[in-house]
């Protein structure tokens, strides 16, 4: 295979060391090249992975079988734009744009695979929960959170200048968090209406927004959330209140808590280790082995940046 990455930040590299030990578990043979415009070496690891590191979008050849779209947010559209041509199938990193676009204008491939990272989904807890929806199971009240605090993500890098502090360059909750709605919406679909109240709120020296609390109605069911960039304790949560039975997901503990009605089928289930990153790189490069769209093409990934992103009516 011949595989290229645009960017090389921390998930960049993520997606480096895991590309490399998939394909090695398959016996793939590859070659692994780098586009980085702007940018510092990187470390001798990584370096020791990539085979040719190229400048601008000019020198790129033009016969990838992948294509890695690592840059940041704000560069997505017009990076996917430019390098369409010149690859078969693209990883492109969260989210998929910094606001709704046009897709018929890039002309994309109707045999391409354009897969749009969502981690998450590929947690046991989240696969767990899935089944159960898919089998049935009804739940009344939604509830998920995610809260972190951004000066503590990435240790010895001063956060004011990470593309999460920065509204230009695609920062701010409603877009670095758009895990949670992703998945939200895997589980349950778009929901009919949303709220929604999205500010700076905190002292974090950033101008993009460290707040977004919405509140969203489906036909059967509500749904709430909250996403913010100031909180001391870590906590990605998705509680589910059903018919006699409560679900609490610890999406950082890997642990899913039943509660019943009547203590009788209470349960604590721990799932271990879960490499999700990993775990997504095996499914990406099993649809591109088969041949077979993803669950998270480009289409439906700009889909739900437009539910995000739009004023409530």
């Amino acid at each position: 295979m011949k595989i290229c990455i645009v960017g090389l930040g921390s998930i960049g590299k993520r997606h480096v060391r895991n590309i490399r030990n998939v394909l090695k578990e398959r016996q793939i043979e590859f070659t692994l090249d780098a586009l980085r415009i702007k940018g510092t070496a990187a470390n001798r690891e990584i370096e020791e992975i990539i085979s040719e590191t190229y400048r601008s979008f000019e020198e790129l050849p033009d016969d990838y079988n992948i294509i890695f779209i690592t840059n940041p947010t704000s560069l997505h559209y017009d990076t996917v734009r430019m390098l369409i041509g010149k690859t078969q199938h693209m990883f492109i990193e969260k989210p998929v744009f910094n606001r709704y676009r046009d897709i018929n204008a890039i002309n994309l491939s109707a045999d391409g695979i354009y897969y749009v990272a969502c981690p998450l989904r590929h947690k046991k807890v989240i696969a767990y929960i899935k089944n159960l929806v898919d089998q049935g199971e009804h739940f009344y009240s939604i509830r998920a959170i995610s809260s972190s605090y951004l000066p503590d993500w990435r240790k010895g890098i001063d956060y004011r200048n990470v593309y999460s502090a920065k509204k230009e360059l695609g920062g701010g909750v409603e877009l670095d968090l758009i895990h949670e709605w992703d998945y939200l919406t895997y589980l349950f679909g778009i929901p009919e209406q949303m709220y929604k109240f999205v500010s700076h709120c905190s002292s974090l020296e950033i101008n993009s927004d460290d707040l977004a609390v919405y509140i969203a109605k489906y036909q059967d069911k509500a749904a709430e959330l909250h996403l913010d960039y100031f909180g001391v304790e870590t906590v990605r949560r998705l509680e589910l209140i059903g018919n006699r039975k409560n679900y609490i997901v610890d999406l950082l503990r890997n642990v899913i808590q039943i509660i019943s009605i009547n203590n009788d089928e209470n349960k604590y289930i721990d799932f271990g280790e879960d490499d999700f990153y990993l775990s997504e790189m095996n499914y990406f490069f099993d649809s591109v082995s088969h041949n077979e769209k993803t669950f998270n093409e480009i289409d439906r990934a700009n889909d739900l940046m437009k539910f995000v992103l739009e004023e409530p009516s």
